[in-house]
């Protein structure tokens, strides 16, 4: 019989150490799953997403008052979190080749300080490669204070040559905490 009892009581300890391997895989996985699916769609250009370089605004061909496009924003937050995050205005109307600035608002709605990186994506696909922009809040992580509030614009264009059946253009954002990753960057870095 104790023979049979340390062989259960092994197994028990071997499943738990599996488990809590599955655990930490799924939480690995899940914690890289914003950086990895960021690079994977900006190198492919699916799902909308747009570029992280910044466009030169002089480099911009003339305006085509001939057409307008409505491009509206959407916001949200990923994770549950309470925090406030929300574009001032809903949508613009807007001509290709002519700039426009928006401004966003966020505030952390909690009680320690955090850092939060936005992910873009344009509605229709096919828009996502005509919509240029000159400043973004979605460029760097955003660092935000217990209960910090901040206004943060993007200035973007929607080239010239995008298609004609395009009318409405959806911009749309999420928030996603990374605290944890900008710590450890930080911590990382030889500048620090």
């Amino acid at each position: 019989m104790p023979d049979s009892r340390q062989r259960a009581v092994t197994s028990a300890k071997r499943n738990a150490l599996t488990l809590v391997a599955v655990v930490l895989g799924m939480f690995g996985f899940g914690y890289a799953m914003v950086p990895l699916y960021s690079a994977l769609c900006e190198i492919a250009g699916f799902n909308g997403k747009t570029s992280t370089e910044a466009v030169v605004e002089s480099g911009v061909p003339a305006v085509d008052t001939s057409r307008s496009i409505k491009v509206q924003f959407l916001t949200t937050v990923n994770g549950g979190r309470n925090w406030e995050f929300k574009p001032m205005q809903s949508s613009v109307m807007v001509h290709p080749g002519e700039f426009a600035t928006v401004v966003f608002h966020a505030r952390n709605t909690e009680s320690a300080d955090l850092v939060a990186q936005a992910i873009p994506n344009v509605a229709p696909v096919e828009a996502a490669r005509y919509l240029r922009k000159s400043e973004c809040f979605c460029f760097n992580n955003q660092p935000f204070k217990a209960g910090e509030e901040k206004m943060m614009p993007v200035r973007f264009v929607l080239d010239r040559d995008i298609p004609d059946e395009v009318d409405t253009v959806t911009l749309s954002y999420t928030f996603f905490d990374v605290t944890q990753s900008a710590a450890q960057s930080a911590a990382a870095s030889p500048n620090s």
